[in-house]
């Protein structure tokens, strides 16, 4: 990647990468592009790199579990796993991610997002519900079939099941 600026870095990449790091957690693909934008030199890129994995502030399977936790009350497994692709972070590492997100969990929060999506509307029935609902938390990435059950927890007003389910455990 070429440099954004002309000039220099004034830092050296690695005390750039902890200023980096001081602010969230990244993947290792994160970080290798924000230094480069930077200006730095793809060897300076990489030492720095590999000197924050060997420090163990780099980390993409922790990286994994926290975008994870943060994001999986409004995102769907499917959506978080397209995330983390997106950020670099390998397949085993997101799967052993959101493995801690189970059918429960996702039903819960789906239910939750369901019934604050839903607002104060009034729907005729359960179908227009769904029809109404449905397409936002499929967007989101979760599966249609715990679209249906959130839609059906929200329409019968027993979203309070989102109160019985475990939180997900990552």
């Amino acid at each position: 990647m070429p440099p954004r600026s002309s000039k220099p870095p004034a830092i050296p990449a690695i005390d750039a990468g902890l200023r980096l790091l001081s602010g969230r957690n990244h993947s290792r693909h994160e970080m290798r592009r924000k230094l480069g934008r930077r200006g730095y030199s793809e060897a300076d890129v990489d030492s720095a790199v590999d000197r924050l994995i060997e420090l163990g502030y780099l980390d993409d399977r922790v990286f994994a579990e926290g975008h994870v936790r943060r994001r999986s009350a409004s995102r769907g497994p499917l959506a978080l796993s397209a995330e983390l692709a997106a950020r670099g972070v390998d397949r085993a590492a997101a799967h052993e991610a959101l493995s801690g997100l189970g059918p429960e969990a996702q039903l819960a929060a789906a239910a939750r997002l369901a019934e604050r999506l839903s607002g104060r509307r009034a729907f005729a029935g359960y179908r227009e519900l769904l029809n109404s609902i449905g397409p936002k938390l499929i967007r989101r990435g979760f599966s249609p079939g715990t679209v249906r059950a959130a839609c059906r927890a929200v329409w019968e007003g027993t979203p309070g099941l989102a109160e019985e389910a475990p939180a997900p455990s990552v």
